[in-house]
């Protein structure tokens, strides 16, 4: 009787862990590639095969608070969006939008910005934005200065504002003005040359315009 007993457990086991090991290999063996209708979700993580962090999708809570994706600490962006990350795990860019009133009725934190950072500094160097807010109004494209490990002023402005001018800018290395091509409101128009002051030393109108 006790080898008849012994018999059944052996079996049982044997039956039990062929199981598990089937179940293994199917789970591992399911297609890695499906197919949804909809997706419903606050954050997605991107990465690679060893874990380095590539790329953050994510609701406005989830966004991560500094360059290396960290969640602790307060956040500090307004909206929700794409955050990039370099071979490095390092955030090299991204998309941010939002807009909302607060209490008062006031439209706040409203637009979206494109951006891409320099490698190396806490800073952008090609940003694509408008915004549209009781703080802000402004749309355009900015270019900063490439060189790594380099300042990081603006080199390049092509946008408009809130007095509705419409302004392509050219900064020296310091990040001051000068060249400005810019056509206003009221559709005068103007190509301005500055020193390093912002003093004027030469400007241009059209044909028939007085100074």
């Amino acid at each position: 009787m006790a080898v008849k007993h012994g018999t059944r457990v052996l079996v049982t086991y044997a039956v039990v862990m062929t199981g598990l090991l089937g179940l293994t290999i199917v789970a591992r063996g399911a297609p890695t590639n499906q197919d949804f209708d909809e997706i419903t979700v606050h954050r997605i993580r991107v990465v690679e095969p060893d874990g380095t962090l590539r790329m953050v999708i994510s609701n406005h809570d989830g966004l991560p608070r500094d360059a290396r994706g960290n969640r602790e600490g307060r956040n500090q962006r307004p909206g929700a969006g794409f955050i990039f990350y370099n071979d490095e795990g390092t955030e090299n860019g991204g998309l941010i939008f939002g807009g909302r009133r607060d209490a008062d009725g006031k439209v706040v934190d409203s637009g979206l910005s494109l951006s891409f950072d320099k490698y190396g500094v806490n800073g952008q160097m090609l940003q694509l934005a408008g915004i549209s807010d009781k703080d802000n109004r402004f749309a355009g494209l900015r270019v900063k200065d490439t060189a790594i490990g380099g300042p990081n002023n603006n080199r390049v402005w092509v946008g408009n504002t809130d007095d509705g001018a419409a302004t392509v800018a050219l900064m020296d290395t310091q990040g001051r003005r000068r060249i400005v091509m810019e056509v206003k409101a009221d559709g005068s128009a103007s190509l301005t040359f500055l020193d390093a002051n912002g003093k004027v030393l030469n400007q241009l109108l059209p044909s028939g315009v007085s100074r």
